[in-house]
C-alpha cells in the first residue's frame, strides 16, 4: 500500500524522495503491442464501487458520506498553511527538482486525482473517484476500471482510458523510480475503449496489486504529449490537473496558491461530501521553523502541527487578547508510527558488522534526552510498525511466526527466536556508564580494540590498512541538533568519532538518492496494510539502484522471501503474522538506531478555521475536511 508519506507533515519532502526505487526488469516500452485478455476461471463481471485488501469495504454502495467529515461544512474562506525550505517545480512525478506543497499524489490531493482513493478510516479500502467501478477476478491476475463519464481535466477535456495508459507508461519510463518498482508485476495495460482500461499482471495472488494500481494518479496525455511540455524536466508552468483545486498563483520558492473549482466534476460524489471546503488554500514557505513559529503566532497562517515538544509547552506564550483565539489540541491518533531513526548505510565497510551497528545504539541516551528536551512525552520506537497490531514488540514469536522463521534458523540472528527486541534503556540520570560499557564490549568483539592518538577506535584489516570508527550524521534541519550532540558526546566516550552535518533539502535529497552518506536521520513510514512498498525498503535488487528507497543497502535473501510472503498474504491475520516476522528480523539486524514517536497530533490553530468533531485517526486531513469559521458565520446568519 502506498505509505502514508509523513510521520511529520513538515517532513513531507523527505518522505517524497523516500518513494524512489527501480526495477530489475524492463516494463512496457512505448511500442509494446496491446494484449487482449482472455477472462479465465474465477472471473466475476460485477463492477464494484469500492474494494478492500481483506474483507469488505466499510461504506456500502449507497453511502452518503464518510464518517470523519462535517457533511454540512460550508464552502468559502481562505486556509493559510506553511512549510519550510523552497521549491522549484510543479512536477512531483520526476526525480528532478523540489515540488511545491500541495502537489502530493499518493493520497487525496488538491490538484490531481487518482482512479480510486483511500477512505482514511479503514486499513486499506479504496473508493472510486476517476474510476466509477473496479472489477478484479478471484485469482487477482488482472484488474479493470470503468471511468466516469463526467470526469474532466481542468481545461474541460474528458479523462479517458488513453490518459490512464499514457500515465502508466510515462511514470514507469520517465517518472520517479518508485513507480517502476511499485508496479513491477504489471505485464500490460490496455484501453479497451475510451472509458475502460485493463491491467494484466505477471503474477497471480498478489491481492494488493489491483489496489495500488487503483491509487495511480492520472495525468493528461494531451497536455504532456505537446512538444511544449517536457515531462522529464522541472517547470513552474502551471500544468493541467483534475482535482478540486486549480493553481492560481506561484511565487517561485516562496508561495503557491490554490483556488477551489466550484464546477469540479467530482464535487457531488458521496466520497467528497463535506470535503474541499476552502475557496483558497495558500502555502507560504519559511526559512526555518523558528521563523515559521513567529509567523504563526502573528497569525500569518492558520494551523500548525507541532512536532517539537519544547515549542509545544513553551513556544505559544502570547498576549491574552490573542491567546483566546488560539486553540491547542493533543489528539490521539491510530496511525502506525513507522520507524524514525539514525539510518545506517551498510554499503560503508565500517557498518557491515552487525555488532558495530548494535554497539553504537548504546550511546543514545533516549531517557535523559526525552526528559531534557521533550518533557518526557516521547515514546521510544521498538518496531518498524510501532503503534499498530503489526508490531512484534512485547512478546516472543507466536506459533504462526515460528512456522515462518524456523526454516531460516542459522541465516537470521538467533535473538529473533529468544528475545523481544528493545532498544537500550538507561535510568535517565545522564550517567549511562553501564550502557556505554556494553557498547564498548561489542566494539571490541568486532575487532576495534585499539585507540589512536585522537582516542578513536580502529582495527587493522588484512591488507594492513586501518579502519577508523569515524562517520558523519546527515540531515537537512538543525531541529535534531540538541538530540544529536549528546549522542555524539557519548560516542566519543566510547572511542567513536562522529559529526553532525546539516545541508539544504536539495543536497540532502541528492546525497540520499546516490547513497552518499554514512548515517542519516530518516524514516520508514508505514501503513496499516504493508505490501509491495516493502520491496523498495528492503529488496536486494534495489540496494544498488540510485534513487531507491533501500537507503540502508539491505541485500538479504531471507528478507526478500519474508517480503514476498507479506505481499501474498491471504487474510488480515496472515498479514499480521508475516509482518511481525519481518519486523523481528529487521530489528535484530540493527539496521537503524531507533528514535522515538508520539502517538498523538499536537495541533494548534486559530479560531479562523474549524474542524470536524471526529478525525480519521490516520490523518487530520486539514486541507480536505476543515472549513472557514467566517464561512460558518455567513452560513448561519438568519435570513432577512
Amino acid at each position: 500500500m502506498a505509505v502514508a508519506l509523513s510521520f511529520i507533515q513538515k517532513n513531507s519532502l523527505f518522505f517524497l524522495f523516500l518513494f524512489l526505487g527501480l526495477l530489475s526488469t524492463p516494463l512496457l516500452a512505448d511500442n509494446m503491442p496491446e494484449i487482449k485478455l482472455e477472462l479465465g476461471a474465477g472471473y466475476n463481471d460485477t463492477p464494484l464501487h469500492a474494494i478492500a485488501l481483506h474483507g469488505e469495504p466499510k461504506y456500502p454502495t449507497d453511502f452518503k458520506h464518510v464518517n470523519f467529515v462535517n457533511p454540512e461544512a460550508p464552502k468559502g474562506g481562505t486556509l493559510k498553511m506553511h512549510t519550510t525550505g523552497s521549491f522549484d517545480s510543479l512536477n512531483p512525478f520526476i526525480v528532478k527538482g523540489v515540488p511545491a506543497a500541495g502537489l502530493n499524489f499518493l493520497r487525496s490531493g488538491l490538484f490531481y486525482e487518482s482512479l480510486m482513493q483511500n477512505a482514511w478510516d479503514e486499513p486499506f479500502s479504496l473508493y472510486g473517484v476517476i474510476a466509477e467501478s473496479i472489477i478484479v477476478p478471484e485469482d487477482k491476475s488482472w484488474v479493470k476500471f470503468k471511468l466516469r463519464e463526467e470526469a474532466r481535466w481542468h481545461d474541460g477535456q474528458p479523462i479517458t482510458a488513453h490518459d490512464v495508459v499514457w500515465t502508466f507508461k510515462a511514470l514507469i519510463k520517465k517518472g520517479q523510480p518508485f513507480f517502476k518498482a511499485y508496479w513491477n508485476d504489471v505485464e500490460s495495460v490496455e484501453a479497451m475503449d475510451d472509458k475502460t482500461v485493463l491491467f494484466r499482471f505477471a503474477v497471480r495472488g498478489n491481492a494488493e496489486l489491483p489496489l495500488i494500481i487503483a491509487e495511480m494518479p492520472v495525468l493528461p496525455k494531451h497536455y504532456w504529449s505537446d512538444e511544449a511540455h517536457n515531462f522529464e524536466e522541472t517547470s513552474l508552468e502551471i500544468p493541467v490537473g483534475s482535482g478540486p483545486y486549480k493553481i492560481s498563483k506561484v511565487v517561485p520558492g516562496r508561495s503557491i496558491e490554490y483556488v477551489r473549482n466550484p464546477t469540479w466534476w467530482g464535487k457531488d460524489l458521496p466520497f467528497f461530501k463535506g470535503m474541499n471546503n476552502f475557496d483558497r488554500i495558500v502555502f507560504d514557505y519559511y526559512r526555518d521553523e523558528n521563523v515559521a513559529q513567529e509567523a504563526f503566532l502573528a497569525h500569518n497562517y492558520d494551523v500548525k502541527i507541532e512536532n517539537v515538544a519544547k515549542t509545544w509547552y513553551e513556544g505559544y506564550k502570547i498576549a491574552a487578547d490573542k491567546s483566546k483565539h488560539l486553540i491547542k489540541e493533543d489528539i490521539q491518533n491510530s496511525r502506525p508510527a513507522g520507524m524514525q531513526g539514525f539510518v545506517y548505510n551498510i554499503r560503508r565497510p565500517v557498518f557491515q558488522d552487525r555488532d558495530v551497528r548494535a554497539a553504537l545504539s548504546f550511546a543514545l541516551d533516549f531517557e535523559w534526552s526525552n526528559k531534557q528536551f521533550a518533557y518526557g512525552d516521547y515514546v521510544r520506537t521498538n518496531s518498524f510498525f510501532d503503534n499498530s497490531a503489526l508490531s512484534s514488540c512485547c512478546k516472543l514469536p507466536s506459533e504462526g511466526e515460528l512456522a515462518i522463521l524456523e526454516p531460516f534458523r542459522g541465516k537470521i540472528p538467533e535473538e529473533v527466536f529468544t528475545q523481544v527486541y528493545k532498544a537500550p534503556v538507561t535510568d535517565g540520570t545522564g550517567n549511562n556508564r553501564k550502557s556505554l560499557s556494553a557498547g564498548i564490549k561489542l566494539l571490541e568483539k568486532a575487532g576495534y580494540k585499539q585507540l589512536n592518538d585522537e582516542s578513536i577506535r580502529y582495527k587493522t584489516l588484512k591488507d594492513g590498512s586501518v579502519e577508523l570508527l569515524k562517520f558523519e550524521i546527515l540531515h537537512y534541519s538543525s531541529t535534531f541538533e540538541k538530540w544529536v550532540l549528546p549522542f555524539i558526546k557519548n560516542l566519543e566516550r566510547m572511542g567513536v568519532k562522529a559529526n553532525f552535518r546539516v545541508v539544504d533539502t536539495a543536497q540532502f535529497q541528492q546525497r540520499a538518492n546516490t547513497f552518499d552518506f554514512d548515517v542519516l536521520i530518516g524514516g520508514f513510514g508505514q501503513s496499516d496494510s504493508p505490501g509491495n512498498e516493502q520491496r523498495e525498503f528492503w529488496g536486494s535488487d534495489k540496494a544498488d539502484i540510485q534513487g531507491s528507497r533501500n537507503l540502508i543497502g539491505v541485500k538479504d535473501p531471507v528478507i526478500d522471501e519474508l517480503v514476498t510472503g507479506i505481499i501474498h498474504a491471504n487474510s488480515r491475520e496472515d498479514l499480521v503474522v508475516k509482518t511481525r516476522a519481518l519486523d523481528r528480523v529487521l530489528l535484530w539486524n540493527h539496521y537503524v538506531i531507533p528514535m522515538w514517536h508520539y502517538p498523538k497530533w499536537r495541533i494548534s490553530y486559530w479560531d479562523s478555521i474549524m474542524r470536524p468533531e471526529k478525525l480519521s485517526g490516520i490523518s487530520p486531513l486539514i486541507t480536505q475536511t476543515w472549513w472557514s469559521a467566517e464561512a460558518e458565520k455567513q452560513n448561519t446568519k438568519p435570513a432577512k
